[in-house]
């Protein structure tokens, strides 16, 4: 089909229009929605390894209370799933050579990003509970719901309180009986075991004298000495370290993390349903409280774009009118600029891109070169008539014949400029990559509206 038969078939070029029109708005109704497109590289927190496959680089750190943590960074565009298998396998050839101490209480692996998407608060607020309650009970009811939620990769919590039996020895009745604390050590290990007997001791008020009637030592006249004479054994919390308070009241707080390509604003809609429907079965003088939501900034940066994508079509109109100064000329470039717009989401969604701040900046610059080809078209096709044409659509064809190559020459032109910059890598390359090919994206389709 000829370029002269085809315009002669406006029905055709209108299907098309539409047709641009309803594909993109499919796809932006699938697009994810992202504050920036996805650049964190994949990391896997653990507590002991040394190097492993595709590692960018990695920090570790180690406190006084004899834990360790290392955070593995890789490149960018790694698959998290197997960086997390190999750091595990690194894992296993390691875990003889580590100490008994460590291998007991255990090595643990998780994928997860370092920033968070939502942080939220157990409050008691009117101090019925204490924090170590309240950890508790999350570490215990809401940790769990929140870590099935697809794209969650962990929920932290600082400073560990949840229960634990605590023993808190006594310097001078040590220095008395001259013992040390390994002596205390050595007696838990031979006589404290674990177990589950039921609920044996559950209604007793004695239920923890077992704990405090271990024998340190023993003489031959039958003399004793037990655990609860050197120390103040207590049913406490597992760290002292944080003490967290929300409005001055008992509380703790989880942050949420995702997994490295999952979507935030799904993530956080998601955890805020599930925290919902935890609190349903809350104890009484238990509430919660979302401190921090990562997409309250993402949905008024998103709407500081779109009032200014619209603020800008306005002026494009006023402008085009001004010069054209009719109103039916001036809807046809207001028209095109839509359409394009629009029709470009589909193609983000073919390229696997988020609807995100550079995306929406890429087209918010993208107006300004889109509504150029249609203002072309109709203001040669006005200069024809001009010269004496009665025929709008002799008119039309015969502008297009004269200016459909410099429209082609300039769409590729435009493209040349955004289009290399998608080969750039790592992570400013995914950030040119977005804003170029939707540039260029947009100009293609502006081309084919003007054509």
């Amino acid at each position: 089909m000829t370029f002269t038969n085809f315009i002669k078939r406006p029905v055709l070029s209108t299907v098309i229009s539409i047709l641009i029109v309803i594909l993109g708005l499919i796809g932006l109704l699938t697009l994810p929605i992202e504050q920036y497109p996805d650049v964190a590289p994949p990391t896997v927190s653990e507590e002991s390894i040394n190097g492993v496959e595709n590692m960018d680089y990695m920090e570790s750190t180690a406190s006084n209370d004899g834990s360790a943590s290392i955070t593995i960074y890789f490149r960018q565009g790694v698959n998290a799933d197997m960086c997390a298998v190999n750091v595990q396998n690194r894992i296993s050839q390691a875990q003889s050579q580590l100490p008994a101490e460590v291998t007991r209480v255990g090595v643990t692996v998780n994928k997860r990003q370092s920033s968070q998407v939502i942080m939220y608060a157990l409050v008691s607020p009117d101090g019925r509970y204490d924090d170590q309650f309240i950890t508790n009970y999350n570490e215990i009811n809401v940790v769990p719901a929140l870590k099935r939620i697809a794209g969650v990769g962990d929920v932290m919590s600082p400073g560990m309180k949840t229960y634990s039996m605590r023993i808190w020895l006594k310097p001078d009745k040590m220095k008395q009986y001259g013992l040390m604390p390994s002596d205390i050590s050595t007696a838990l290990s031979e006589q404290n075991i674990e177990a589950a007997p039921g609920s044996f001791g559950q209604e007793s008020k004695m239920a923890f004298e077992y704990v405090k009637n271990i024998i340190l030592t023993s003489d031959l006249t039958g003399q004793t000495l037990k655990l609860k004479d050197v120390a103040d054994v207590e049913l406490g919390g597992l760290s002292y370290t944080v003490s967290m308070r929300n409005n001055n009241m008992p509380s703790v707080m989880g942050m949420v993390q995702q997994i490295a390509g999952s979507n935030a604003n799904e993530i956080a809609t998601a955890v805020k349903a599930e925290l919902e429907e935890q609190a349903k079965s809350f104890p009484p003088g238990l509430t919660y409280d979302v401190n921090y939501d990562v997409t309250d900034f993402l949905y008024a940066s998103i709407h500081e774009v779109v009032f200014t994508l619209v603020f800008t079509l306005v002026l494009v109109f006023l402008v085009v009118y001004l010069f054209l100064q009719d109103f039916r000329s001036t809807l046809i470039p207001l028209i095109a600029v839509p359409v394009s717009l629009i029709g470009t989401f589909l193609f983000l969604n073919l390229f696997g891109f988020s609807v995100n701040l550079l995306t929406l900046s890429a087209l918010l610059l993208a107006i300004a070169i889109v509504v150029d080809d249609a203002i072309v078209v109709v203001e040669a096709v006005h200069a024809k008539l001009d010269l004496g044409y009665k025929s709008a659509l002799t008119a039309s064809i015969d502008a297009m014949n004269e200016i459909s190559g410099a429209i082609i020459s300039i769409t590729l032109v435009m493209a040349s400029v955004f289009i290399p910059v998608s080969f750039m890598g790592g992570v400013s390359g995914t950030f040119y990559r977005e804003f170029g090919i939707t540039m260029a994206i947009s100009i293609f389709i502006s081309a084919l509206n003007a054509l």
